[in-house]
């Protein structure tokens, strides 16, 4: 019998290859079946959002460097939406729609420069007192430092004081370089304030006209979903903008009157700088009642102060737990911890004006969002009221219905109709 030619598997296992032994062969690429599944979807969606990513912030910082022409075009939109329903009543009532466009812009410009005016000259009769008062409170300030257990003595304030003074002098020319950059900052405030009438104006006039035509930049397929999406989101600002005005009316009411019952001075100017700051939801009435605790703490003493407080926060619990559920509704609900949010990132993008337009934009984006999400562009007609507030009502989570037990329900059967005798026609 022939000894065999075949190794054992020790042999096998523990020798060396020899030159005929062929490589093992390296494949020239991964299979796509061995990545696993879970981290080929995490980089699809990674990569797509970060696209999207980019693309948000190239949109960011086009509105930025434009910021000169798209703030005065978002007044303009924010004033539109306040004042459409005022137009609408108006031509209802038989009025021409030029004219109706024309007193409702003069009647906001009264407004708003009476509630100017008034302030101003609340402040220019009292500011004798102001100036008296405001070296009084710095007297008394001064006492109570000097006697508080922190042992601070004399020379330390009036070192302070001579240290801010000389702060003062060493940056006189950047103060002054600063002041003459007022009268740039002024000539754009006066440009911007042109160019935001003029939007409205025209917004005012052909906004059904402008909107269509921006309809009609987009794809066919997409056109009904934008004009939707679009129309929803108008709606979103309009309520906004008409139920804004009355909560910041109410809180300016309240903690004004707060202050002239209490006898704090300035009670108008306050009054009309809380109307301005609501306009920023939760965090402008916060800062401005806080001013107004600010000044009822140096001209009045801190127990007034502490009224004052009591005062800033029943008008604030009155607006979150009353007047914002109640007015502002489902068309624009954002919750609180959003708003803040928002507001925040509004402000360190675009200062002021990005508080101001955050929240209205953070709601309409919610709104048409959902709009899109919800598939009712697909139904919808043009002008159908009855779709567009449902999908805007659904903004808010409604209440449960609690199910009840099965030997309670009622169960309805279907009836069956009894079947009818065939009649043999030969018969």
């Amino acid at each position: 019998m022939p000894k065999s030619t075949d190794k054992s598997w020790w042999e096998r296992a523990f020798s060396r290859p020899t030159a005929e032994s062929p490589e093992p062969a390296i494949p020239s690429q991964v299979d796509e079946n061995d990545v696993p599944r879970g981290v080929r979807i995490a980089a699809a969606w990674a990569w797509r959002l970060l696209v999207i990513i980019a693309a948000i912030a190239v949109i960011v910082l086009i509105v930025i460097q434009l910021r000169l022409i798209v703030i005065p075009l978002f007044i303009a939109v924010l004033v539109s939406a306040l004042l459409a329903p005022l137009i609408t009543a108006l031509v209802r009532h038989g009025w021409p729609r030029g004219l109706a466009i024309a007193s409702a812009i003069l009647s906001a410009i009264a407004v708003v420069g009476g509630l100017l005016w008034l302030a101003i000259w609340q402040i220019t009769s009292d500011f004798s007192e102001v100036r008296a008062r405001t070296v009084e409170s710095f007297g008394d300030l001064r006492s109570v430092l000097l006697e508080s257990p922190f042992h601070i003595t004399d020379e330390q304030i009036n070192a302070f004081i001579a240290d801010v003074t000389r702060s003062i002098q060493e940056d006189s020319t950047a103060l002054w370089s600063g002041a003459l950059s007022i009268g740039t900052t002024l000539g754009h405030g006066l440009t911007g304030i042109f160019l935001a009438l003029f939007c409205l104006l025209f917004v005012l006039i052909d906004g059904e006209g402008i909107w269509r035509w921006i309809v009609r930049l987009s794809p066919m397929k997409a056109r009904p979903a934008i004009d939707g999406a679009g129309r929803a989101g108008w709606s979103t600002l309009t309520n906004y903008a008409r139920t804004q005005i009355l909560v910041a009316s109410i809180d300016a009411f309240g903690i004004g009157l707060g202050a002239a019952l209490l006898g704090v001075p300035l009670a108008i100017p306050i009054a009309v700088l809380v109307f301005l700051g609501s306009f920023v939801p939760i965090v402008g009435a916060v800062v401005t009642g806080a001013i107004a605790v600010f000044i009822a703490l140096v001209y009045n003493g801190w127990v007034i102060a502490l009224i004052m407080v009591g005062v800033v926060l029943l008008v604030q619990q009155l607006e979150g737990h009353v007047l914002q559920p109640l007015l502002m509704g489902a068309a624009v609900k954002v919750h609180p911890l959003a708003v803040v949010l928002v507001v925040a990132a509004g402000s360190m993008l675009a200062g002021i004006p990005g508080a101001l337009f955050a929240v209205p934009v953070a709601a309409m984006i919610n709104v048409m969002t959902r709009y899109i999400s919800s598939g009712a562009w697909r139904i919808a007609t043009p002008g159908a009221p009855l779709i567009l507030d449902s999908v805007i009502w659904q903004t808010v989570p409604s209440v449960r219905r609690v199910r009840k037990p099965r030997s309670e329900r009622v169960t309805l059967t279907p009836v069956v109709p009894p079947k009818k005798d065939k009649v043999d026609p030969d018969a």
